[in-house]
């Protein structure tokens, strides 16, 4: 197990790596100037020089994409003798950090990854991706609970009740999901529910995880905003569940040790619960984790029309001020994120079944 995790996590950083070689490039080869967003369209040659002097958008991209991999590196070099040098170590830039050896006037230091900083706000990177992430982890981690519990008890049931009007009902059901567009059926549930049904259901049509006292007390936690956005979210994993689950049952159910457990008098119950329901998960879980991956990295349309402040908001509104820090920082978090949820992925499939050799 230690050597496969180990194969996995070098697999995982060579990714990694191919992610940040291609993300630095294509940041750097589109159009526009982050010196003149910064400054507005009155500014002149000499502020915006100075500026991409300070954010060392002055030097060559080769140069550029070295001290981006120094940054994010945890064990980086430095020259801390020379202020004007292209290795200056800034207190303020990686604190907190701890210096490992000195050799003339490098210095190697450790440190957490550094994603710099916001062109607009000056903020920290990680502190943007800090605020936001918690809110697109939260909507997508209920969106999931959602689509697999519906998903997995509508697949067992079609699976049970094959060719009835159970079966065809949750047909239909899955392919009207999957068939929606992610934007429309933001606009469609949120119109239904929060405008239609507003005196009955009581939710709103927009609105976060957390929400401002009208009496002006502060903030305070609001689950209601997020049932719609998280029910919107979970429509498309949801129809993806219930036919892998249908399918895997069928194959599973089909199976001798099935009919032998038939055979040896045990209830219906255990029978799909205890032997048949396990060893279908598996292609249950592959997806889950892919699906998991993808809303964590930020549904954006769904949070743009119910106004959740998520990762998807950042990213948009960065790309509309080229913000290049945080689109590069939150793409790379996305990426790490899904390299680790690969891996636990992989490890849990084995677990699962026994029939997986990790070798």
């Amino acid at each position: 197990m230690v050597r496969y995790i180990g194969k996995r996590l070098l697999y995982g950083l060579l990714v990694v790596l191919g992610v940040v070689t291609l993300v630095f490039f294509l940041f750097n080869i589109l159009p526009g100037d982050p010196a003149r967003m910064m400054l507005g369209q009155r500014a002149d040659a000499e502020s915006i020089e100075i500026i991409n002097r300070d954010l060392g958008l002055d030097r060559p991209v080769g140069q550029q994409f070295l001290a981006y991999i120094n940054d994010l590196s945890p064990i980086s070099l430095h020259d801390n003798s020379d202020v004007g040098s292209f290795w200056y170590l800034s207190p303020e830039k990686y604190a907190p950090y701890a210096r490992l050896l000195t050799v003339g006037k490098t210095t190697v230091v450790a440190k957490m990854p550094y994603l710099r900083r916001s062109y607009q706000t000056k903020r920290r990177v990680t502190e943007i991706i800090a605020s936001a992430f918690p809110q697109t982890a939260v909507l997508a981690l209920t969106a999931m609970a959602i689509a697999l519990a519906v998903g997995i008890f509508l697949g067992v049931l079609s699976a049970v009740y094959k060719d009835t009007w159970i079966d065809r009902l949750t047909l239909f059901i899955s392919t009207l999901g999957m068939s929606l567009p992610s934007f429309f059926a933001a606009i469609l549930i949120a119109w239904f529910f929060a405008f239609l049904l507003a005196d009955w259901t009581h939710l709103g049509m927009t609105g976060s995880l957390y929400s401002v006292d009208d009496y002006g007390c502060g903030e305070y936690l609001d689950i209601r905003n997020l049932v719609l956005p998280a029910l919107t979210l979970g429509i498309r994993p949801l129809s993806v569940i219930v036919q892998l689950t249908k399918n895997s049952m069928l194959e599973v159910l089909s199976q001798d040790y099935i009919r032998t457990a038939r055979a040896k008098g045990l209830g219906r119950t255990r029978i799909l619960l205890h032997h048949a329901l396990r060893n279908a998960l598996n292609p249950i879980v592959t997806s889950a984790s892919g699906w998991l991956a993808g809303l964590m990295a930020g549904a954006v349309f769904v949070e743009y029309v119910f106004d959740w402040k998520g990762m998807g908001v950042a990213i948009v509104d960065a790309l509309e001020k080229y913000d290049f820090p945080v689109v590069m920082g939150s793409i790379l978090f996305v990426c790490v994120l899904l390299v680790v949820i690969n891996i636990l992925t992989d490890i849990l499939y084995a677990l699962l079944d026994p029939r997986v050799r990790l070798g």
